[in-house]
């Protein structure tokens, strides 16, 4: 394992280890990923036998480099180039039961790696001469990598009773390394989801974020849903599951094609909240599902529901709400405006409306809509997303031509009331709106010559002067 040990400030924390006589090792994330040959994130942690403040400050004077030192947490950081190092003191820790803040002593390694959430991430690389590059691996962690299994190192019930943000993690962990939850800890998960409310909102949402920016979002929310995790987490979410019949006839189960909307979505962007508008776009559906004995299941009018729904969704879950709130209520807003343009003849009429609406947004707008089509009938789908390319066409000859995206009206409330003299009031708001309507509707140019002509027109007719 020492070619994972070629940093030069490997050798260095070795040489400092020798000289002070303490024992430290690479821990965590840097040897998992260097194991499975995955990009690390820069950070590297270092468990000390001993203070792992005092190591660090050690470290700083060697490299000339200051330490930042979290007395609370009994750890120390410096930056060596790129890299971020972490120093922390061995540790064993035990657990209140309405609390996820441990009671920390002073340990050695196994106790250390006892602590450890996983045990692919219980693994140390010793940075000692005398066994220098040694991997310790007292939980079979590579044999976990080498089968793509999340497993705890102790009784995963204890695991996550103690720290019940840890099931979030195992979650996010198979998300994102599309590796499996082994069965006791998908058990242990199903009975403690209660614990997770002693979990702050904010650090829940931060891990929920990471499964949506998977690869494969669908993997993280499935054992959400099968664990019972996200009833407790995000319930309007799994209200979305389930199917209904009434007289022979059913609708299909939009938890699942949910999925398969965001899967579709992440295949083409990274984008989080163009997967949060994935996520949200059929949210109302629940709320606004009726049985018509003529049509069967309708869900009218779910988008506008939905829109309305959404800033208080983004409280629950403290997601900002700021313009990424907005963004993702106008694409829940708008998700089915290409769709029916794509099922009829496209009218230039329409195509200015939707992109006067969308503004800036239209491209991720129709991202979602071609990733909102997930029949299996073969025909159906190909008929959609060939539609599809004509409706983006159609979009880009009306705003090469028209430039409607992000319009601003080309005449202004001050030049209305400047020729009719006019104070504000209903009068400028009737002539604005009839010019919007003129433009949109194709009956003039959008241009400010021909805008300022009909609303001298408009004026007339309003008997202004």
């Amino acid at each position: 394992m020492k070619e994972f040990l070629q940093y030069p400030i490997f050798s260095v924390l070795s040489d400092i280890a020798e000289a002070t006589h303490m024992e430290c090792y690479v821990v965590g994330g840097y040897v998992r990923d260097k194991i499975m040959g995955r990009d690390f994130k820069n950070d590297i942690d270092i468990v000390v036998i001993g203070s792992g403040i005092d190591f660090a400050k050690q470290v700083g004077n060697r490299l000339g480099t200051k330490v930042n030192v979290y007395k609370n947490f009994g750890t120390a950081m410096l930056n060596h180039g790129s890299l971020q190092i972490e120093f922390v003191g061995a540790r064993k820790e035990s657990y209140r039961a309405d609390s996820r803040k441990p009671i920390v002593e002073n340990g050695n390694l196994q106790e250390d790696q006892n602590r450890r959430d996983f045990t692919i991430n219980a693994m140390a690389l010793s940075l000692n001469k005398h066994d220098f590059g040694q991997l310790l691996d007292p939980f079979n962690g590579l044999i976990d990598i080498e089968q793509r299994i999340i497993r705890t190192p102790l009784n995963p019930e204890e695991t996550f009773s103690d720290d019940p943000l840890r099931m979030m993690r195992a979650i996010r962990f198979a998300s994102q390394l599309n590796f499996k939850i082994d069965t006791p800890a998908i058990h242990a998960i199903s009975n403690n989801t209660g614990r997770i409310a002693i979990i702050s909102k904010e650090r829940i949402i931060d891990e929920l974020n990471k499964i949506i920016l998977a690869n494969k979002p669908s993997i993280g929310f499935k054992y959400l849903f099968d664990t019972g995790l996200l009833h407790c987490i995000f319930p309007a979410m799994a209200n979305l599951h389930g199917v209904e019949i009434i007289e022979g006839k059913g609708h299909k189960d939009n938890f699942y094609h949910t999925l398969e909307v965001l899967d579709n979505v992440a295949e083409q962007s990274d984008d989080l909240w163009l997967r949060w508008a994935a996520i949200l776009h059929d949210i109302a559906k629940p709320a606004t599902k009726r049985f018509d004995k003529r049509h069967g299941w309708t869900f009218h009018g779910h988008e506008d529901k939905g829109a309305r729904m959404v800033p208080k969704l983004f409280a629950d879950l403290r997601l900002p709400l700021n313009d990424r709130m907005k963004f993702v209520q106008k694409l829940v807003l708008l998700h089915l405006r290409p769709i029916v343009l794509a099922q009829d003849i496209v009218t230039d009429s329409a195509v200015r409306r939707l992109l006067f609406e969308a503004g800036d947004d239209i491209d991720s707008l129709m991202m979602l809509c071609h990733a909102d089509v997930t029949t299996k009938n073969e025909y159906k789908k190909k008929k959609y997303r060939q539609n599809f390319e004509l409706v983006k066409q159609k979009l880009k000859d009306v705003e090469e031509r028209d430039q409607i995206r992000n319009w601003q009206p080309p005449v202004s409330g001050e030049d209305i009331m400047s020729a009719f003299g006019l104070k504000p009031g209903r009068e400028v708001g009737v002539i604005k709106n009839a010019i919007r309507e003129a433009i949109l509707e194709g009956d003039i140019p959008n241009s400010r010559e021909k805008a300022y002509r009909f609303m001298l027109e408009k004026g007339k007719e309003l008997g202004l002067k």
